[in-house]
C-alpha cells in the first residue's frame, strides 16, 4: 500500500527526532526546513548542517527527503514590525508561526503532497493550539490537508530529548530569533 506523502515543515533536528520517529512507518516524508525567524546567520547554518547529518544517521529518516526553502530573514524582519515588544509566546510568534507554516502550505500544494503539517508543535515552549489553528485555516485556503497534531503529548519532548542525546545533536535554548535568544540570555542572568 502506497503512504501519503507528508511534507513536515522542520524548525531543528532536535524537534524532527521524535516526529519523523513517531511518523516514518506511517508516511511518505519530505522535511521542509524553511525558518526566516532565525536571524543570525552562523546560527542557520548550524541548524541547517544539523538537520542534514541527523536525516542521514537515523535509521528511521531512512528514506526521508528534505527541502531547503529560502533563507529570508528579512520577511521576519518585516513581520515583526511593531511587535518587538511582545513577550515570547505572544503575537509575535503567532505570526512567525503563520510565516512559516504558509511557506509550507504553499509548496506542499504546489507539489502535491496529500498533506502538511509542521514539528513546532513538539515544543513546550509552542501554542499547539494556535498551531492547529492556523494549519486548518491553510489548509482551507490551499485546499491541501494539515495533519492536526501535538507531538509533545505521550512524552513525544521527552523521546525527543532522549533522540538529541542519542545522537548528539546541537540542542539550541530558544527558537532563533534575536528576540527569543535575548529572552534566553536575560533567564540564564536570573
Amino acid at each position: 500500500m502506497k503512504k501519503e506523502s507528508l511534507l513536515l515543515h522542520a524548525c531543528c533536528a532536535p524537534c524532527s527526532s521524535y516526529v519523523l520517529e513517531y511518523l516514518h512507518e506511517k508516511y511518505d516524508i519530505t522535511v521542509y526546513f524553511y525558518n526566516p525567524n532565525i536571524t543570525e546567520n552562523d546560527e542557520y547554518n548550524k541548524r541547517t548542517n544539523e538537520i542534514k547529518r541527523f536525516i542521514k544517521t537515523a535509521p528511521f529518516a531512512n528514506g526521508v527527503k528534505l527541502v531547503e526553502g529560502e533563507y529570508e530573514p528579512e520577511l521576519f524582519w518585516e513581520m515583526s514590525k511593531g511587535l518587538e515588544k511582545e513577550p515570547e509566546r505572544g503575537k509575535r510568534c503567532y505570526k512567525c508561526y503563520e510565516l512559516r507554516m504558509k511557506k509550507a502550505a504553499e509548496y506542499a500544494k504546489e507539489n502535491n503532497f496529500d498533506l502538511f503539517t509542521t514539528t513546532l508543535s513538539i515544543s513546550p515552549h509552542k501554542n499547539a493550539d494556535w498551531l492547529n489553528e492556523i494549519g486548518m485555516k491553510l489548509s482551507a485556503e490551499y485546499e491541501i490537508d494539515y495533519l492536526y497534531s501535538n507531538f509533545k503529548k505521550n512524552n513525544g519532548y521527552a523521546r525527543s530529548i532522549e533522540l538529541s542525546k542519542e545522537y548528539n545533536l546541537y540542542r539550541q535554548n530558544y527558537c532563533g530569533c534575536v528576540f527569543s535568544k535575548e529572552e534566553s540570555l536575560n533567564r540564564k542572568k536570573q
